[in-house]
């Protein structure tokens, strides 16, 4: 059990023994949360990032409201990493609030209005259905004459987050840091081409195999699924 609890966090390097808990059990071993805590311990494993501290009254702030049903609230936002030769490229991520599911991932040197609406028109084929709200920061992409085209012919609101204020869309935020964490930072990318693939993979992964806290440790797909969405893939 000690070398199969190493051999998960090698290959899941951000994996807590909770979500390592969890995996285990699905692949049939009959053990409790503590036993697994206990051997991951002394495997060495908790070593983790310490998060800085913040300033109580940060956190002093108007909350707003959450999705209460499926396509109701969707976030996206923009990730850069670069190939292996120091290209740069970006990320739109696409997250759906309320079943924490990623929706998709489009990766292109240079992303402009036109393809963000180009992503949300699949996803609107997909899904069947637009969201009431899209969460979106104040970037020149959602600022775009195509994307408020878009919104307003789908009766969308663009939901821009205050200047200055990454918690106004925490959801893709707390998103892209996994996104970062679990695959940009642990990959080499060797072409465009191939780093749609690798994030990809991850994206199928994240969504039909990673445990989320939020969700009772079910799987965004899982909880989807519970939900009465058939999510397009």
């Amino acid at each position: 059990m000690r070398k199969r609890i190493k051999e998960i966090a090698e290959t899941r390097v951000r994996y807590g023994y909770r979500r390592i808990h969890v995996l285990l059990r699905r692949e049939g071993w009959p053990v409790n949360v503590k036993r697994v805590r206990r051997l991951y311990r002394m495997e060495g494993l908790n070593l983790r990032a310490k998060r800085p501290r913040r300033h109580v009254m940060a956190a002093r702030r108007v909350e707003r409201p959450l999705a209460s049903r499926p396509n109701e609230i969707w976030a996206m936002d923009f990730v850069s990493d670069a190939l292996f030769n120091g290209r740069r490229f970006r990320a739109l991520t696409v997250v759906d609030a309320y079943t924490r599911e990623c929706l998709a991932i489009r990766v292109d040197q240079g992303i402009k209005g036109e393809q963000v609406v180009d992503v949300m028109d699949r996803l609107l084929f997909e899904r069947g259905m637009p969201p009431a709200k899209i969460r979106v920061d104040n970037g020149p992409e959602f600022i775009s004459r195509a994307l408020d085209h878009w919104a307003y012919i789908n009766r969308v609101t663009l939901d821009f987050s205050r200047p200055g204020k990454p918690t106004d869309n925490a959801f893709v935020e707390s998103f892209n840091g996994r996104l970062r964490d679990e695959c940009l930072n642990t990959h080499w990318f060797l072409s465009l081409d191939d780093a749609r693939a690798k994030i990809e993979a991850w994206r199928t992964d994240f969504n039909e195999s990673r445990p989320h806290t939020s969700l009772g440790f079910m799987t965004p797909a899982e909880f989807a699924s519970s939900a009465g969405v058939n999510p397009g893939r």
